[in-house]
């Protein structure tokens, strides 16, 4: 199939004008200017003439399939069956495709369901984007998110769940480095839930088999453990003390220096902050973000879909509290294209449009790097080549 467009996204703020990209099976086979790529292709190619922008699909790089991102997912999960549950996750899964999304990291389940459902959609089954799944994350007793089944105490048993998850097709392992506000009846979310020992021990045994670690940390002194421990992303990282916020320089030098990515995990209705948590809490957040920026960390985009009023829809909100920040719109998209890739593990394999890059493509109307807003009149998503078109999608997220 060749895709010709008034511009395609080539680079980091780079459009090729007039451009055209030629896709056979689930790959892109080249990128250039049009009628080169007409005459390429040749008379008997399937031809796409569309009049807007070509760019790389999106990645959201926190998702959790599992919920419903309603008022209270924990309550929505635990009164599922093994198939509504699957049901819901497929459908989610495709609502995230159909938005824009072609790669999502899927960092907490149960029974390793989002492998379940990462497998269908490889295979064509199910339609969604490629899911990079942590299978069950990691806890201590009574731990944030304990009802996932990753309950573990001392190095062995942490140990154990890693290789367990590896084996079941884990390709990210996730460790809840503190607590959390979906878990009421467990540690606060600055509380750190694991020793030095144990995170080593975690770090240790994924590194080990090749699989890069996601840690869960709200606390200054979780984020500090998870940092020392060596993961390779932070999710949330907002720096919570038991009685406010404490972004220590020397810890956040450390991240930039050893690469850790970022991120933040921005809801799509952050603009609505404030009525939940207050005008100087919700300052101070969005500082600490502001703050994470200037030292230079690498952020990347990720929504924690499932989780408190979070649906699978809304990456591109979320995009608008970075632009909001002032960040430019070029570094934005980097944040949930390139950046996102290479913090998945993926950057040689999508987030690009460049010849033998899997055939990840979001077709938009107007030009988002004049324009975010532009990222949500969705033309057409290709994931692996396969071709969706956004339509209405029955039911809630």
């Amino acid at each position: 199939m060749l895709i010709t467009a008034d511009r395609v996204l080539v680079g980091s703020g780079k459009y090729l004008e007039d451009g055209a990209v030629l896709v056979e099976s689930d790959s892109i086979a080249a990128v250039g200017p049009r009628e080169q790529l007409t005459d390429q292709a040749g008379p008997n190619a399937t031809h796409l003439v569309f009049p807007g922008t070509v760019m790389p699909g999106l990645i959201d790089a926190h998702v959790h399939l599992a919920f419903d991102g309603g008022t209270d997912p924990r309550a929505v999960f635990q009164g599922s069956s093994n198939e509504t549950l699957l049901q819901d996750m497929r459908r989610r899964a495709e609502q995230l495709l159909l938005s824009g999304v072609t790669t999502a990291r899927d960092l907490g389940d149960r029974d390793g369901f989002a492998l379940r459902v990462a497998a269908e959609i490889a295979d064509g089954r199910t339609p969604g984007p490629r899911i990079v799944s942590a299978g069950t994350p990691a806890t201590p007793p009574g731990g944030h998110c304990y009802f996932l089944g990753g309950e573990v105490s001392g190095a062995d048993e942490v140990r154990g769940l890693v290789r367990r998850n590896i084996a079941a097709g884990a390709t990210v392992i996730k460790v809840m480095a503190t607590g959390g506000g979906l878990t009421k009846d467990g540690p606060r979310s600055w509380q750190s839930q694991f020793s030095p020992e144990e995170l080593e021990a975690l770090v240790s045994e994924a590194h080990q088999a090749g699989v890069p670690v996601a840690a869960h940390a709200h606390g200054a002194d979780g984020i500090e453990a998870s940092v020392t421990a060596g993961v390779d992303t932070i999710e949330h990282c907002t720096w919570m003390t038991a009685d406010g916020f404490d972004l220590r320089p020397d810890v956040l030098a450390r991240i930039v220096e050893q690469g850790i990515f970022v991120s933040p995990t921005v809801s799509p209705h952050w603009q609505m902050a404030a009525r939940f948590f207050g005008e100087e809490r919700t300052e101070a957040l969005f500082d600490g973000v502001r703050q994470m920026v200037k030292a230079g960390a690498k952020l990347v985009a990720g929504t924690d879909a499932g989780v408190g009023r979070a649906g699978f829809d809304g990456l591109t909100s979320a995009l608008g509290f970075y632009a909001h920040l002032g960040l430019p719109n070029s570094r934005v998209i980097d944040m949930a294209t390139i950046d996102a890739a290479d913090a998945l593990g993926l950057g040689a394999v999508t987030g690009r449009i460049a010849p033998g890059f899997r055939a990840d493509l979001l077709l938009v109307d107007g030009d988002p790097l004049a324009d975010l807003g532009t990222l949500e009149a969705v033309r057409a998503v290709f994931a692996a080549g396969r071709r969706h078109e956004p339509r209405e999608v029955t039911g809630h997220a």
